[in-house]
């Protein structure tokens, strides 16, 4: 056991030994399910001081905060507007992480799995952001992004789109010969078929190796995108409609289509830390 792990035992012992189930000190009984709740509790709390990274604090009140303690249907839709949700299990939420991993349904085939708000929480203007480590494979397409369908148009806001198994530099195959990914895109489309700019972003490293923060701010007649905090990219364009949030794994486009190289199941999964919005503090 290190040393940092000692004390942070030796913290949570304390916190419940005031909660009254051990002494401090004491190697305490743990009940899982009350620790599991003082995690969550903590880090709501911490949800709440947080600003968009790389922000200014001052410029922002947060107005949707989803930190995954659980799966919340309140929240979330299992699968977007115009299909119908595929029973196969493909997501979860555990120890605070979304988890969607690339699975075969009863006909044998990988299929789509969308997580969105439609019709639950949607927001004009502000910033938005994903703290997400990606997956790898060949075919696979998750995203993170923006959208509403009024009518006939159909405005979208690309914030994350990975290919995996597209050419260098989306990704690259590794010693096992599985496809992993090093760059996304981030699109804004005044409406279907309709870009209003697009770009590729390598990120010179392997992004299925660990957790990154993909943010967006959109202003009046502008969207501006981050990777950790940092600017990659803008585009003027004057999106003026309500849009809910969507993360999804779909397969296909850039990717490819999988194979059997494409690992399958949970341990190769799209994971997901939290998402949250912002308004702007002077939002009129």
């Amino acid at each position: 056991m290190t040393a940092a792990t000692r004390v942070f035992r030796t913290v949570i012992a304390c916190a419940l030994a005031v909660a009254g189930f051990s002494a401090c000190g004491e190697e305490p009984a743990f009940d899982a399910q009350k620790v599991a709740a003082l995690a969550a509790k903590s880090k709501r709390a911490q949800a709440e001081q947080k600003t968009p990274y790389g922000q200014k604090a001052s410029d922002f009140v947060l107005t949707f905060a989803e930190e995954f303690d659980s799966f919340n249907p309140a929240v979330w839709n299992d699968h977007i507007w115009y299909e119908t949700p595929n029973p196969t299990k493909n997501f979860t939420v555990e120890k605070g992480v979304l988890k969607i991993w690339p699975q075969r349904d009863a006909s044998g085939k990988f299929f789509n799995r969308t997580l969105d708000t439609d019709g639950k929480f949607e927001q004009k203007y502000g910033y938005f952001e994903m703290e997400a480590k990606l997956l790898r494979g060949k075919g696979t397409w998750p995203a993170f992004w923006l959208f509403a369908h009024p009518g006939k148009r159909r405005p979208e806001i690309d914030i994350m789109e990975a290919y995996p198994g597209g050419i260098d530099p989306w990704g690259y195959t590794d010693d096992a010969g599985v496809s992993r990914p090093t760059a996304y895109g981030a699109t804004v489309w005044l409406d279907e078929g309709v870009s209003a700019g697009t770009r590729q972003i390598d990120a010179g490293k392997d992004l299925s190796a660990g957790f990154h923060k993909y943010g967006a701010k959109w202003e009046p007649g502008r969207v501006t995108f981050y990777l950790d905090g940092k600017q990659t990219y803008a585009v003027d364009a004057n999106m003026t409609d309500p849009m809910y949030i969507l993360v999804d794994l779909w397969f296909g486009s850039s990717s490819g289509d999988p194979d059997e190289s494409t690992p399958a199941g949970k341990a190769n999964s799209f994971e997901v830390n939290y998402i949250r919005a912002w308004q702007f503090r002077n939002h009129d």
